[in-house]
């Protein structure tokens, strides 16, 4: 047991390095700076908008509706020009997204209760999606209007009603239930909720199962291409003990690296999801609801994480192997990402449940898509379908922790390589 814990202790050792490390600290701080940035841009584009009127009515209606865009959080900046052209081109100056022209005789027509056409731009001044995100303010200034106008044709015709019983005569309460839970909400609200707090664990274990693979692969192909493997196999330890020492030190670097992903991850995406994460109403239907990870779920979900991590290890320690040297060592992850790429996707994109059967066999043979659906069958209650699939995790390691020390016990760990050039493999 000394013997193996020195090899894994020597193993981490050449694994954690300096680059390692700062680019570990350099990557949590970077999306730390990206998130707030991008949370301070959000918040600007929720908030208060500015939007130009060019009013050509001068009306007591007119004037009216900018008072009711008042009151619906816009700013209202009056522009003074002689003609439309030339509003358009002073807006196109200045640093406004949104241009209202209302055209003479607005009021006279909406007095006579009939429909009168306004005119909108909406400049567009960056495809960022924060900037193109300004563009909704459109729709809003033009919902508002709406809004405003609509009550008012409703209180001039029928003044002892309120408009909006009039618009909105049936009320409904939603109810969500899952499992045998249920509290009052909004579904998509809560699906959204639920989306925000659990979409950067699929993209954090889809990086770090490359990553690690990668770091294995290369590491191999390393060992071999620089005769170090052949000293290494001359150690008086069992060559299962080596291969698994190398699996539990990249998997506890992989690990470790996961943390800090997941931590600079969520500064990222909290910069997206800020306005959800911070409702205490869906806080709280989410807490009704058993959509919150405590503390044994949490280590569940890293106990699922790392045996995934280790599965991609064992996969990726055999086709290491297979490499002539560390230049061909890059081209054999390509197997690891398409077994990662395949259940990412679907898991992002579809229904599990909803999928044919010879697509469901699929997704469920691969060990990565246990751990992409870990969170979903956690909040939902399925604790039986995560406990399965770190079962089945576990027996898909312990397969290939067999047949890579078999192939360690014998000669064909120093002669085994994948030349594409014959495509085939030469023992």
């Amino acid at each position: 047991m000394k013997k193996f814990m020195n090899l894994l202790v020597k193993e981490i050792r050449e694994l954690v390095t300096k680059q390692l490390v700062f680019s570990l600290v350099f990557t949590m701080a970077l999306f730390y700076f990206i998130g707030n940035i991008t949370k301070e841009e959000v918040k600007k584009v929720t908030g208060k908008q500015k939007i130009s009127v060019f009013d050509l009515d001068k009306s007591a209606m007119s004037q009216a509706l900018l008072g009711g865009l008042q009151m619906a959080n816009f700013e209202i900046d009056n522009v003074a020009a002689g003609s439309k052209e030339a509003a358009v081109e002073a807006v196109r100056r200045g640093t406004s997204s949104v241009l209202v022209v209302i055209p003479p005789g607005f009021g006279d027509s909406l007095s006579k209760f009939e429909p009168k056409e306004i005119e909108t731009y909406a400049f567009l001044r960056t495809l960022s999606l924060i900037g193109i995100r300004k563009s909704e303010i459109l729709r809003g200034v033009i919902s508002a209007m709406n809004g405003y106008l609509s009550d008012n044709f409703l209180k001039a015709k029928i003044p002892d009603i309120d408009p909006k019983a009039l618009k909105t005569p049936i009320k409904s309460r939603d109810f969500i239930i899952i499992k045998n839970r249920q509290a009052e909400g909004s579904a998509a609200a809560i699906a959204g909720f639920v989306s925000s707090q659990s979409v950067f664990i699929p993209v954090i274990l889809m990086m770090i199962i490359i990553y690690s693979s990668q770091m294995v692969i290369s590491a191999i192909a390393m060992e071999k291409q620089n005769k170090t493997l052949e000293t290494l196999l001359t150690v008086p330890i069992s060559r299962t003990s080596i291969v698994t020492a190398k699996m539990l030190s990249s998997g506890i670097v992989g690990l470790i690296s996961a943390f800090f992903y997941m931590v600079g991850y969520r500064y990222f995406f909290a910069g997206f999801t800020s306005d959800l994460g911070s409702s205490p109403a869906i806080k709280g239907v989410a807490d009704k609801l058993g959509l919150s990870m405590n503390g044994n779920g949490l280590l569940v979900l890293g106990a699922s994480l790392f045996l995934a991590i280790l599965c991609a290890l064992a996969l990726a320690t055999i086709l290491g192997v297979l490499a002539e040297d560390f230049r061909s060592a890059q081209s054999l992850i390509m197997p690891v990402i398409l077994l990662v790429m395949i259940p990412y996707f679907l898991t992002l994109f579809s229904d599990i449940q909803s999928l044919g059967l010879p697509a469901k066999i699929l997704l469920l043979a691969i060990p990565f898509s246990h751990s992409f659906l870990a969170v979903q069958n956690m909040f939902l209650g399925n604790t039986k379908a995560v406990l399965f699939g770190m079962l089945y995790m576990l027996v898909f390691f312990g397969v290939l922790v067999v047949l890579a020390g078999k192939i360690f016990s014998s000669d064909k760990v120093l002669t085994m390589k994948l030349r594409w050039g014959k495509k085939k493999v030469v023992l």
